[in-house]
This record gives C-alpha cells, structure tokens and sequence, in this order.
C-alpha cells in the first residue's frame, strides 16, 4: 500500500523473494547451526543481480539514487529468517562503496565488478578492540614507506572477516583523532595479513565474524582510497545508508515474529479455543502491529529525504532507535506468546529474538545515536 515503490521496484522484490525461497529457506536452519552459508551463495545472488543494487552501471551495479529499490530487495531478503545471513551476503554495501566512491579508476576496475557478480566478497574493517564506537581513537597504524604502507594493528567483529577477499580498513596515517585517519583497500593475500579464529556470538550466527591481524603488512600505496588522512568522511558518509538498512532490518525482524506470533496463536488451543481469541493476545498482537507499521513508515520517510538529496542525519539516527526498540519489544512479546516454544531452537522467534540486540549496536549504538540526535537538536 505504500505510495514510495513503483513496478519496477515490486518486480525486484519477487525476483527477490524467489530467489530467498528457492535458494534459502530450505537450508536456512543448517546454516545457522553450522555458523555460515556456502561462499556459492554469493555467486547465485550475483546473478540473480541482488548485489549491485545502488552501486554504478559502470561498474556493474544498477545505477545509484534509486534507495528505494535497495529498501524493497533488503525486505525481501529479510525474509530468510536469519539476520546473519543478510549481514554476511551484504557486507559488500558497507565494505565496497567507499572503494567505488573514492579509490583510483584502475582499482576501482579490478575490485567492484567481481563482488559485484559475487564471484569475490568485500568487508569493512573499522572496529578495533577496546575502540567500540570511538572511531575516531583507532590505533591501527599505516606508515609509508616509499610505495608501501606498512601497516600494524588488529581489527575485531569484522562481518565476513574470515572469507573476504577484499578489506576496506580503517588506519591511522597521521596524528590523534579524526583527522590522522585514512582508509586502504588490503586483499586476504597481503603479506603480513592474518585472520583469527571464527567469533561465536549470541545470535547472527550464519555470518562469519572474526578478529583481523596486521603484522608489518605491506599494502601497495595505490591502494589507498581517497586522500591521505581524509579517512574519517568516508567513513561517516557510509554510516547513513548503513543505518538506514540496519533500520530495515530490524522493523522486518519485527515484522517476522509479528507474523509468526499471529499464525501459532490462531493455532495453539488453550481452554478450549485458540488463544488469539482472548483479548490480552489480541490487544498485545495490535500494539506489535502498530509499532511495526510506525517504524516502517518512518524509515521510508528517512528513504525518501535521501533520495531527493538530502542528508537526514537526525531522522535516520531517530529511524534505527525507533525500528530497534520496537523490534526488541516484538521479538520479546512474540517469544512470550509462543511460551515454551518461544525458547526452543526450532522456533523462529527463538532466532529473531537473539538476532534483535546486535542491532541496537551495530552501525553506532543506541547511545551514540542519542548522542548524534542531541547534537542535531543542538542540545
């Protein structure tokens, strides 16, 4: 019913959901219990153009501007059950677009493209232990030496760290705060380069997720995208589409255990009737309902002032606490109304339970959002 999608954008989205159907839902829970899905998967949404949405036709993507055809194919994929599954399969949308943006033409040529038929697989490595949100303290350090930066450091909580091919990685090149930092494109062949064992988390659990080593790691110098120390506006123009989607994320998380909860009441009897007919099941399935649809219809409003070139800083921030909160309360609500098996694996909601709270984390947490909202207001 909503007036922000036209034709093409529904004929994407049941390319889509057939592609998630036929290719996802029949593995999906092998995959969570075994921590990851095949690297194929890359290669068949590539093909079924899944990958390229936003990124430039030159490159081989559809063309940028059009966020609402991002938003359509990002519910759909939503329809996997499983947020790991997405974060991994889209971790290209946070790791390739400063690469496609800013680095040199030849590197851009040898590096968008194949991810972008999913035949190789791009991550972003900002995140640094004991660092968290404070970007602008990272220690990873990058010195140059003639055509080379040598490059030390560790990066942890890196969404497909243990299989990427390409790294989009956060490095200081010059002094303390946001100004000395800059952003190299290094390759899982670089010397010098290591990977730590796979992170087990509370949920997420189809995507690979792991602690990155630089030991003296040699990193051509035409690898660095953009200028030297300009590192930290990349990095912030990345947050507001990477935001955006987290909050699609979590009002289709929503969305899913809504439905979920709404089908197994219909069906479980409980003093001889099914216990969507007593009035405090109906009242909570209303309320899960109205905040989804509230959370939904705000996030396509934040869509709609970026495709008409704005820059909704504030209202994207107020888009992922609202979307996150009503996606922990639903997925909460809807575990209650499965009961007891609201807590087992087998149960849906049991994953979109655990899958909600990272999203109150990634992408900035929910205090660092309060944070960038005071200062919008100017608090």
């Amino acid at each position: 019913m909503s007036e922000y999608f036209n034709d093409i954008h529904e004929q994407a989205r049941l390319s889509a959901r057939k592609f998630i159907e036929n290719h996802v839902l029949p593995h999906i829970d092998d995959w969570e219990e075994a921590g990851e899905f095949p690297r194929e998967l890359y290669k068949k949404a590539g093909d079924a153009g899944l990958l390229g949405i936003g990124f430039p036709e030159a490159l081989g993507g559809t063309g940028e501007g059009d966020i609402f055809l991002k938003v359509a194919i990002s519910e759909e994929l939503m329809r996997s059950t499983s947020g790991g599954l997405v974060a991994g399969l889209g971790s290209l949308d946070i790791g390739l677009p400063p690469v496609a943006k800013w680095a040199k033409k030849e590197i851009r040529e040898q590096i968008v493209p194949p991810v972008l038929r999913g035949e190789k697989i791009s991550a972003l490595a900002i995140t640094e232990p004991g660092g968290g949100s404070d970007v602008a303290n990272l220690k990873t350090r990058a010195v140059r030496d003639g055509d080379h930066y040598i490059v030390n450091g560790s990066k942890t909580f890196i969404t497909s760290g243990m299989r990427a091919d390409h790294y989009t990685v956060a490095v200081r090149t010059g002094g303390e705060g946001h100004s000395g930092i800059s952003l190299l494109l290094i390759d899982r062949d670089t010397p010098g380069f290591t990977t730590g064992k796979k992170l087990r988390k509370m949920g997420w659990w189809a995507s690979d997720t792991a602690e990155l080593f630089f030991q003296d790691c040699r990193v051509p110098a035409d690898r660095l995208i953009g200028a030297e120390n300009a590192g930290f506006i990349a990095i912030m123009s990345n947050f507001l589409a990477e935001r955006l989607s987290l909050s699609i994320m979590a009002y289709m998380t929503a969305q899913l255990a809504y439905e979920a909860a709404l089908d197994y009441t219909r069906q479980r009897q409980a003093f001889g009737r099914s216990i969507a007919g007593f009035q405090v099941t109906r009242h909570k399935l209303v309320d899960m309902a109205t905040q989804i649809d509230v959370a939904r219809e705000y996030t396509y409003r934040c869509a709609a002032l970026m495709q008409a070139g704005k820059n909704p800083i504030k209202q994207v921030a107020m888009a992922k606490n609202f979307s996150v909160d009503v996606c922990e309360k639903v997925t909460r609500e809807a575990v209650q109304l499965f009961g007891g098996m609201g807590y087992m694996r087998e149960s849906v909601v049991e994953r979109l339970y655990r899958d909600a709270k990272i999203l109150s984390i990634g992408g900035g947490t929910t205090e660092i959002m309060r944070e960038l909202i005071a200062k919008q207001l100017k608090l």
